[in-house]
């Protein structure tokens, strides 16, 4: 395989589209804006920048990564490739949509995947025509750096898909781990319930976001505090998770704190909005 489309332009798509083209596959980069286009490129362009000031790479090699994304706004760019990682916004009927045009699309032998953080993948695959051939890859943020990629089977997901997948993942110089559908798979099922649980420290005023964090990093060894990392995968995303884990498994523990949701209504989604438990200025 040697041809991808990366439907989704936003954080994780555009991260996704640069480890592709940085290991030798041609991309194309699908969003319905023109503008999002816009931006994942000059992201990562920046990423690029960042690597090679770094010395993890020359500019020749970056300027090759670069030349290996072709864009577009219409979803049918992507019928002659091998592998498409669906990485749209975390909406379950926008994202059923997109594979259901998909199907519609492509040959029978190309593979679906999502980077869906939560959302069912045997659910998405009964909105195609052959589910065998769907299957999750849930990358972690920032998808250049992190070497996990979850790699999700569905009920229907057949023994091949799995193991061309785990291929490619390892193709792209990353872990696969393979788990079994389940809402909010192993990574989410783990950490939203520690983040949701610090949201609430801080709505019960028990501490500052600051102090929550320096516990969890200074006591627990954690690299970054749960607020700090919620701020960095968006607060809307972590809604969103948290909803989809409620619905899943009809458990209150899962249910979002009330500060989570009040944050997300008034715009503070973390980096991405830059203000969310911190205050961004880059």
């Amino acid at each position: 395989m040697s041809k991808v489309a990366v439907v989704g332009a936003g954080t994780m798509g555009n991260g996704i589209a640069h480890v592709f083209a940085q290991h030798g596959w041609d991309v194309t980069l699908v969003d319905v804006e023109l503008e999002a286009l816009e931006r994942g490129l000059k992201t990562i362009s920046t990423n690029i920048e960042r690597l090679v000031k770094k010395g993890a790479g020359s500019r020749e090699q970056g300027a090759a990564t670069l030349a290996r994304i072709a864009t577009s706004t219409k979803l049918d760019s992507a019928n002659d490739v091998d592998l498409v990682v669906e990485a749209a916004i975390e909406n379950p009927k926008i994202k059923f949509e997109i594979f259901a045009a998909l199907c519609r699309l492509l040959p029978p032998q190309t593979i679906l995947a999502s980077n869906t953080s939560s959302i069912s993948i045997t659910e998405l695959a009964r909105h195609t025509d052959n589910p065998a051939r769907v299957i999750g890859m849930h990358f972690m943020n920032p998808v250049p750096l992190m070497p996990l990629v979850e790699v999700v089977r569905g009920r229907l997901t057949n023994d091949e898909t799995v193991r061309r997948v785990v291929e490619v993942v390892e193709e792209l110089k990353k872990t696969p781990v393979i788990v079994n559908d389940s809402p909010g798979f192993v990574s989410n099922r783990v950490l939203m319930p520690m983040i949701n649980e610090a949201i609430l420290c801080v709505q019960e005023g028990i501490a500052t976001a600051e102090a929550v964090d320096q516990v969890m990093t200074l006591g627990m060894k954690h690299p970054l505090g749960p607020l700090a990392l919620a701020d960095l995968i968006g607060l809307d995303v972590c809604l969103a998770i948290l909803e989809v884990m409620v619905e899943g498994f009809g458990d209150p523990k899962y249910r979002p704190a009330r500060l989570l949701k009040e944050m997300v209504a008034s715009g503070r989604l973390g980096r991405k909005s830059g203000v969310g438990f911190y205050v961004y200025r880059d």
